[in-house]
């Protein structure tokens, strides 16, 4: 391992509390910054579906999306929302997004993601052993619930790509579902139970928890937004607040925010934000027993602390729109096909930002052109899921440690040159 260095965090989320913390945990001087506090309702790990999703390694294009897309967006019960005014500045991210759905180019986007996520339950236990955060990780199945066995039959791309890492799950009728779920409606008759998955119950509890093992260890935080990076061979400058703070290395996970600060430093970054939504149910009338991915809607269904937690759907709209009504209207007419006549005696809900960049890899490394600055953002839908192992490749980086996987499809110059 190097000396200790002095090491700013710019993102006080999921992935960047995680490399706080195994920096911290290196012996390193860390200070993180964010304008939000970890946990709070306005992060965007406290928002997301909770899932500890190792399988999730088939990205959200695969052929076939280009012909769905307009089903999607004009079906009243499709997962996708567009704010039309923004579509002039969604293209230069969408075509090429849409463009990687070939077979070939899904199956080498998968293999990388399955290099980060894999083991992402022993990594979630890993990160959290010892601390407050061990009680709110939950194992067991993650169930795909389908109307029948030829809805099931039309996601055999996806599922055979799974097959081909390793990954392995029950397949259940509805005879067997209600078997384990005697609530469950009639309009979900297949499932297909993925193995040795886990969960958070409370996400934003989790982090907070993580941040409290982090300043238990002497880390920092200071509480405000970060205005500039400056990398340079031995030293890098963070301003935030009106104040410039001196730092031996940088490491920039700001999640959707990420890219207006990478660009500063030179590079190109094709992200944008997918807003994502939830309805968080207190005190409902039934509980799944175990996570759903409700496969029609694209959301997922999650038994918490707190109740049930409805989240997920793809609104565009970028950073500065507020939420839409109508993604937590179709949550609301979805929960009564899934469980005909639940009820819940209160609601909050809920929109965030995923950052999502243009081929569905997150960026993880040093950059190319501001030594000392380390980018760990970009993870999509599988943000929490990714989280502690993203954080435990960039303190092995910095630390001088190998990290045996190749790293060479998530680079941070790959859009440099488009």
């Amino acid at each position: 391992m190097t000396s200790p260095l002095k090491i700013a965090v710019i993102g006080a989320g999921i992935v960047g509390v995680s490399t706080a913390l195994w920096l911290r945990r290196d012996g390193h001087d860390v200070t993180v910054f964010d304008r939000i506090e970890p946990g709070d309702p306005a992060q965007t790990s406290y928002g997301n579906a909770g899932l500890l999703a190792r399988a999730a390694i088939v990205p959200v294009p695969t052929p076939g999306i280009i012909k769905s897309v307009p089903k999607m967006l004009f079906d009243a019960d499709g997962p996708l929302f567009l704010r039309w005014r923004y579509l002039p500045k969604l293209l230069p991210w969408l075509v090429p997004f849409l463009r990687g759905s070939d077979a070939a180019t899904v199956k080498r986007t998968a293999s990388a993601l399955s290099d980060i996520l894999a083991d992402s339950v022993d990594q979630h236990r890993s990160i959290a052993r010892d601390t407050e955060a061990e009680r709110f990780i939950e194992t067991g199945r993650y169930t795909y619930l389908y109307k029948d066995r030829a809805a099931f039959d039309k996601d055999a791309f996806g599922f055979g790509i799974r097959a081909e890492h390793g990954f392995t799950w029950d397949e259940l009728d509805h005879g067997a579902l209600r078997e384990i779920d005697p609530h469950l409606g009639p309009d979900y008759g297949f499932g297909a139970a993925l193995h040795d998955h886990g969960w958070i119950s409370d996400p934003g509890g989790y982090v907070a928890a993580l941040f409290g093992a982090y300043r238990g260890l002497g880390g920092q935080f200071i509480k405000a937004e970060v205005d500039d990076i400056r990398g340079g061979e031995g030293q890098s400058e963070v301003r935030a607040g009106g104040e410039a703070h001196s730092f031996d290395r940088v490491v920039l996970a700001s999640g959707a925010w990420s890219r207006q600060l990478a660009e500063r430093l030179g590079h190109h970054v094709n992200l944008e934000t997918e807003r994502g939504y939830h309805v968080m149910m207190r005190e409902p009338s039934v509980r799944p027993p175990n996570p759903y991915m409700i496969a029609d809607a694209k959301f997922a269904l999650t038994p918490m602390a707190q109740g049930v937690r409805a989240a997920g759907l793809v609104e565009f709209g970028g950073l500065k729109a507020p939420p839409s009504e109508a993604p937590i209207a179709l949550f609301r007419r979805a929960l009564g096909r899934v469980y005909p006549g639940i009820e819940w005696d209160s609601e909050t809900t809920w929109m965030g930002h995923r950052p999502s960049t243009a081929d569905s890899l997150p960026l993880i490394g040093e950059s190319t052109k501001a030594r000392g600055v380390y980018f760990a953002f970009g993870a999509q839908h599988i943000g929490l899921t990714s989280g502690p192992k993203t954080g435990r490749l960039i303190a092995d980086m910095i630390g001088g440690r190998r990290t045996n996987l190749d790293l060479s499809p998530f680079r941070t110059d790959r859009f440099d040159g488009d």
